[in-house]
């Protein structure tokens, strides 16, 4: 398996490219985020859900602001790990038929890529600090603790409708 592109030379295209693919992974979150709230029959999870994808839009529009500060355009590169976890989700949503194992399925596949979201995020913000764009990394760490923060509201939502989907 082939990790790094030959045209990946240095600290700083590294850093531009994951850019590009966390630019990627927070369009593809956008898109699926509304299925995630259609499919949520517990309240609180909907309203989370529909609170992150106003979060996600806004990440969005900051990872775009810093790949036009830096290279002038805002282009993707295919996130092939949330692309996987989306699939996952869109599979293991489908397999739920009691509504609240979809709701339990939901949180797990939401805090799966909140999670993946907290290392891109967290490694994007050293790779920041490492090449002197504190401007970044700001924008960067002010993602990540939006990203930690929806993980903790995920599990505090996620004793309660454990519990019912146990019952």
């Amino acid at each position: 398996m082939k990790i790094f592109s030959a045209n990946i030379e240095d600290l700083r295209t590294l850093y531009i490219s994951n850019l590009k693919k966390a630019l990627d992974m927070e369009q593809k979150i956008t898109d699926a985020l509304p299925k995630m709230i259609d499919k949520s029959t517990d309240p609180q999870l909907a309203t989370a859900f529909r609170d992150h994808l106003r979060q996600t839009e806004g990440h969005v529009a900051s990872v775009e602001g810093l790949l036009r500060r830096i290279t002038g355009d805002a282009d993707t590169i295919t996130c092939k790990a949330i692309s996987g976890l989306i699939t996952e989700a869109e599979d293991s949503i489908k397999d739920a038929s009691d509504s609240s194992i979809r709701d339990i399925t939901l949180i797990a596949c939401g805090q799966q890529v909140e999670h993946h979201e907290i290392a891109v995020y967290g490694t994007l913000r050293t790779w920041a600090n490492i090449l002197g764009l504190t401007e970044d990394a700001r924008v960067l760490d002010s993602i990540l603790s939006e990203e930690k923060q929806a993980d903790v509201l995920f599990s505090s939502i996620s004793d309660g409708v454990n519990l019912q989907a146990a019952a």
